[in-house]
């Protein structure tokens, strides 16, 4: 495992929540938390073998939350001296003082034990910062331009994301924490204007905890993409109808993400998120009733699993992270949940999906890794394949579109593939399918074994007001879906 990097521990971490700490309690709170953060953050992208952006991004600063008299109190600071992180506690003491006049509920925090000293590293191997930019840039412009020179590429992308998320933490109860993360995704995406329409296709790797050593798994990808792209070009629109889908991980994931993930959510449940990303049509009375999908499904939380970007040791409440049950053999089971939420809906503690995305905002209640788990003795997807006379296979996401309860929606994706009787016959374009959360996943008949799974994911899960943006992995198997609906997206947008 790698160590936290000695210019971060070098800074002065404990004086500084000391005396925030400190002051809190001589102010009368009934819990403070203090947090430090830098995060570092790089974005490339090359476009046609020239550098289009090349942006790095050093945010460095501190946040002190409090608990006064039943209401919140947050306010951030970026003067690392004893004396700003106390006038910050006494601040944020401010700030809880008047939102206790609009309150109307108590704050109150689910218990959790204390953690003393306790430090996470995410499982990484090459450290983006420990190779020089140049060196980067040099790569990512050798993909676009080997790309553009295939006759079939009119224009070709390069893109990388990079961040290094590094916290300490500590609070009243004598939790102390100090973790550190990367995390990478690179994106090559290859154009056409062949035929007077654009036509687009792009590695599937997903996003991961890990460092540049990640960097082959997508060049792999590369030598294949101006063929998928040409079958694409030449590919026949789909014919509407209802179809067997075989859905590939680097598709399922997103729609895991926006029917169950978001769905789970126990404060969106509640109706906290209403006046901005919705509610759910999953509430807490259904726990043990909701037949969200069929037999087979067994959907977790999980902020633990290795490469997982909501991966974390303990989150921004102190609380120590777990793997536990959101929907088990189809039934509605659980929720994501912060130490409040835990708390007024009378749980024990916390299952540690508390998130801030910079030392400037307060921690909300975040997405953990939600996936759905493969069958034991699952087949490949080869085997998927052949259980389906007439139908697609998806691979790759796209566009999509839910409601604000997270139960109508469509999904779209990068490559569509035929299938008549078990076989693969050719690609197909404008596909996109739609159904309700629990016909969706009802309609769920086979799933792949373990050798079909992959952690997919995205940097970017946006909630919340002010708005955070948060990173969060889901994993799942190749699966197969009977009678889902598909539209012809070219069609309906000349409806």
């Amino acid at each position: 495992m790698r160590e936290i990097d000695s210019e971060f521990l070098s800074l002065p971490l404990r004086s500084l929540a000391d005396a925030a700490l400190q002051r809190a309690r001589d102010l009368g709170a009934d819990h403070a938390d203090f947090r430090l953060e830098r995060i570092r953050g790089r974005h490339l992208v090359v476009s046609d073998g020239v550098v289009e952006t090349a942006q790095e991004t050093d945010v460095l600063g501190f946040a002190v939350r409090v608990v006064h008299n039943g209401a919140w109190g947050f306010a951030a600071e970026t003067t690392l001296t004893p004396e700003a992180a106390a006038a910050t506690a006494a601040q944020a003491v401010e700030v809880a003082k008047l939102t206790s006049v609009l309150n109307s509920d108590r704050v109150e925090l689910a218990p959790e034990p204390t953690y003393s000293d306790a430090v996470w590293v995410s499982s990484y191997e090459v450290d983006p910062w420990s190779v020089p930019l140049q060196e980067t840039v040099e790569q990512l412009t050798d993909w676009s331009r080997r790309l553009l020179a295939d006759a079939r590429v009119d224009h070709a992308d390069a893109t990388l994301l990079v961040a290094k998320e590094q916290k300490f933490y500590a609070d009243t109860a004598g939790t102390v924490t100090t973790q550190q993360r990367v995390r990478v995704h690179p994106v090559v995406e290859v154009m056409s204007t062949a035929q007077g329409r654009l036509e687009s296709m792009r590695t599937i790797s997903p996003p991961v905890g890990k460092g540049l050593e990640y960097l082959p798994t997508v060049e792999a990808e590369l030598a294949e993409l101006p063929q998928l792209l040409a079958e694409k070009v030449e590919a026949p629109s789909v014919e509407p109808g209802v179809y067997d889908l075989v859905i590939d991980p680097s598709n399922l994931w997103l729609t895991i993400h926006e029917s169950i993930g978001h769905a789970t959510e126990l404060d969106r449940a509640l109706g906290y998120e209403a006046a901005y990303a919705g509610t759910s049509f999953a509430t807490p009375d259904q726990i043990g009733v909701l037949r969200y999908g069929s037999e087979i499904m067994n959907v977790t939380g999980d902020r633990t699993a290795e490469h997982g970007l909501a991966t974390i040791g303990y989150d921004d409440e102190g609380v120590a992270t777990s793997s536990f049950p959101l929907i088990t053999e189809g039934v509605l089971t659980g929720f994501q949940r912060d130490r409040r939420i835990s708390q007024l809906m009378g749980y024990e503690r916390s299952n540690g999906c508390a998130f801030a995305d910079s030392p400037a905002t307060m921690p909300i209640q975040r997405m953990a890794n939600v996936s759905l788990q493969p069958d034991p003795r699952g087949p490949d997807t080869r085997e998927l394949i052949r259980q389906v006379d007439d139908g697609i296979y998806i691979v790759g996401d796209r566009s999509w579109s839910i409601d604000m309860q997270r139960y109508n929606f469509q999904f779209t994706g990068q490559r569509f593939y035929r299938i008549r009787d078990g076989r693969i016959t050719h690609q197909v374009r404008d596909v996109a399918y739609q159904a309700t959360t629990t016909e969706f996943w009802n309609s769920l008949r086979m799933l792949g074994g373990p050798d079909t799974y992959v952690l997919g994911g995205a940097f970017n899960c946006g909630k919340g007001q002010p708005g955070q943006v948060a990173p969060v992995s889901h994993g799942c198997p190749s699966a197969l879906f009977e009678g889902v609906r598909v539209l012809n997206t070219a069609q309906e947008a000349r409806a």
